[in-house]
């Protein structure tokens, strides 16, 4: 169920990219007319800022990181043109089998979704995503995944994996950037024990998720706090993380 080399090689340059919306309201409150960034913009913005990007930020960047390895790859998603919205990439191996490449969800690596392949089992496996064991099976719209979670729950997303076309999927991503919400969420992959936890800061809350189970962070008061912690697992600007918890601090009010 592992992907090629080829695809884990591009995969592994996203390891430290976090998901987050944080980004998203800084550059919509920054005077651009058009928000859904240029590849390009978004590497200016990770060297000067440490910053990354949502699920569509993230899946265009894989596609081009994708491109200039020579991998073929195309984007997929769910419920486009709604708040639901979920982007992710589908890359082939050498054989032209289908890998599942979510760095939204942040995935730890890319999984089999060709339930055909020899290389297929439907056994729950762990070392895929964050603190759950996961089974892959095939679904009418696609393909469905099941996470089975420390503590036995259980939950499941179905992902649509025929290709989209770029047209349709950059008005999907460049509709998703005007969406705003009143919730700073931030998600990334850390070190824990001898495995990769999944940190999670979401509506002024924080937490680990391990497979020793959740563990939440002691809440913080100020803006300049929680800025302070998230910079510490990111990397990203303090300064710019002030600047963006303020903005949801304000329309809270």
């Amino acid at each position: 169920m592992i992907s090629s080399e080829s695809i884990l090689k591009t995969w592994n340059k996203f390891n430290d990219f976090p998901m987050e919306t944080l980004t998203k309201v800084w550059f919509y409150n920054g005077g651009s007319a058009k928000k859904q960034r240029d590849v390009s913009l978004m590497r200016e913005h990770r060297e000067q800022f440490g910053m990354s990007g949502n699920c569509f930020d993230l899946a265009l960047w894989l596609l081009d990181e994708f491109k200039r390895d020579g991998v073929e790859a195309y984007p997929v998603g769910h419920n486009l043109g709604s708040e639901e919205a979920h982007a992710a990439v589908i890359a082939l191996n050498e054989k032209g089998e289908r890998f599942l490449c979510d760095l939204g969800d942040q995935w730890l690596s890319p999984i089999l979704i060709d339930t055909k392949s020899t290389d297929y089992t439907n056994e729950k496996l762990s070392g895929f995503f964050p603190a759950a064991r996961v089974h892959v099976q095939d679904h009418s719209s696609g393909t469905e995944i099941h996470y089975h979670r420390p503590n036995g729950k259980v939950s499941k997303q179905v992902f649509q994996t025929e290709r989209i076309d770029m047209d349709t999927f950059l008005k999907a991503a460049e509709h998703s950037q005007h969406l705003i919400k009143n919730h700073p969420l931030l998600e990334c992959r850390i070190p824990y024990k001898s495995e990769i936890a999944h940190w999670e800061f979401y509506n002024w809350e924080s937490f680990l998720s391990t497979t020793e189970g959740l563990m939440k962070d002691p809440k913080l008061e100020t803006v300049e706090e929680w800025a302070e912690r998230i910079q510490g697992k990111t990397g990203y600007n303090k300064v710019v993380l002030i600047e963006i918890l303020k903005h949801y601090k304000s329309t809270q009010l």
